[in-house]
């Protein structure tokens, strides 16, 4: 079979990323291609050596160069895949890009990300506030008599996290309403490498948070739109979702500004200014802040420690595992508390030896909230029974 006929983006094929879910019918292994932007409202199916080899789609090889390697018999299965994987949007190119699009116009029109895992307490507002309510009583008063202005709490699941939320928001339950939040999360599925902002809100069960459009409005005016090229990073990102509930729980509806921040110790992949790194990011919209007014509430949706086997170590989580982790993670929270930039160094220096998946959102938000002082109220480790991960997160308030 003749590939000569291909559209140019498929004669070398490249792959975006895909979470593979394991799959079984009729005692057959397939994998469920998991695209994290959902272009596509169907899931592609493949056969598990289908998916061994899709990894060479990597945009290097021609389709005949496959073949040839691959020691195929025939072009014609290749190119069958090649050609699926696109209709669904799993190939970068001009389709990818089509699909980009009307999914952006689709959250454009709604105005808002629909909610998802903030679904996970339920979808009836007396149920979830009442566990809410349950949650914060349970959790210990910190006694915080001082004007807070930015928190930094989990994005574990609520079933492991709880604790943490609690501590954190029952610091701030009794404080004043801010006119704003910025919330600042993790980028754990999107594809951008910068920050990537919304320019629109985000729904829960509890209802819609809007987008502030006037913080918005004058990012844009000073950065353009390369702060939202990836918004749709925002589709699977669980770490500014998980938060809403708490929020809404206790302030209302309020108008949210978001962001999912990198990690300052890698930097960007390219730095062709077609997107934005952290210190440029904190500077734009901490100017936004400053020129709007109004008080503003920070939140630093921080996981902290990742070890054990499921995150690439050889040994189960045992004692002493768990107390080294411990004895690391509250170097770096004093570092932190220190200021962020130690934070920065005192990571680069380590190397993350653990893991920290946040360091990017907690060194902003302390950046943009300049705390007088930071706090630790909580500091906790979620370990499974069997010791293959645990990880770690605390609860610290950001002080006026």
């Amino acid at each position: 079979m003749s590939t000569a006929d291909l559209a140019e983006h498929l004669q070398r094929p490249a792959l975006r990323r895909v979470h593979p879910v394991p799959l079984q019918k009729d005692n057959q292994v397939f994998l469920g291609l998991q695209d994290p932007c959902m272009l596509s409202p169907q899931m592609m199916v493949v056969p598990a050596p289908a998916f061994q080899v899709m990894q060479y789609f990597n945009g290097e090889r021609s389709v005949d160069e496959l073949v040839e390697g691959l020691k195929l018999p025939d072009a014609a299965p290749l190119v069958e895949l090649i050609k699926k994987l696109d209709e669904f949007g799993l190939l970068w190119g001009p389709t990818c890009s089509a699909m980009e699009d009307r999914k952006k116009a689709e959250l454009l029109t709604a105005g808002a990300f629909p909610s998802t895992a903030s679904k996970s307490l339920g979808e009836d507002p007396a149920v979830i506030r009442a566990q809410i309510e349950k949650w914060l009583d349970a959790a210990e008063d910190a006694e915080i008599e001082e004007p807070i202005v930015g928190l930094v709490a989990c994005h574990l699941d609520y079933n492991r996290g709880h604790p943490v939320y609690a501590s954190s928001y029952r610091a701030i339950a009794k404080g004043p309403k801010p006119d704003r939040v910025v919330v600042l999360g993790t980028n754990h599925f999107g594809l951008g490498d910068g920050v990537v902002m919304s320019d629109i809100g985000f729904d829960s069960p509890l209802g819609r948070m809007p987008v502030d459009s006037g913080i918005i409005n004058r990012v844009k005016a000073a950065s353009g739109d390369k702060l939202f090229i990836d918004i749709l990073d925002h589709v699977p990102e669980h770490s500014i979702q998980l938060h809403l509930p708490w929020i809404q729980h206790i302030f209302g509806n309020l108008p949210i500004v978001s962001a999912l921040v990198p990690d300052p110790v890698v930097g960007l992949i390219s730095d062709d200014g077609a997107r934005m790194g952290v210190d440029e990011f904190v500077n734009v919209l901490g100017a936004a802040l400053a020129a709007e007014g109004g008080r503003t509430l920070f939140i630093a949706s921080a996981d902290m420690s990742h070890v054990g086997p499921a995150f690439g170590e050889k040994d189960p989580v045992n004692d002493q595992r768990r107390r080294e982790v411990e004895a690391h993670d509250r170097a770096m929270m004093k570092a932190f508390i220190a200021g962020g930039e130690s934070l920065v160094s005192s990571m680069r220096e380590a190397r993350n030896a653990t893991r920290w998946c946040s360091i990017g959102c907690m060194t902003a938000a302390a950046r943009l909230a300049k705390p007088s002082s930071i706090e630790l109220i909580d500091y906790r480790q979620a370990v499974d029974e069997q010791g293959s991960a645990l990880v770690s997160s605390a609860s610290m308030v950001m002080l006026a």
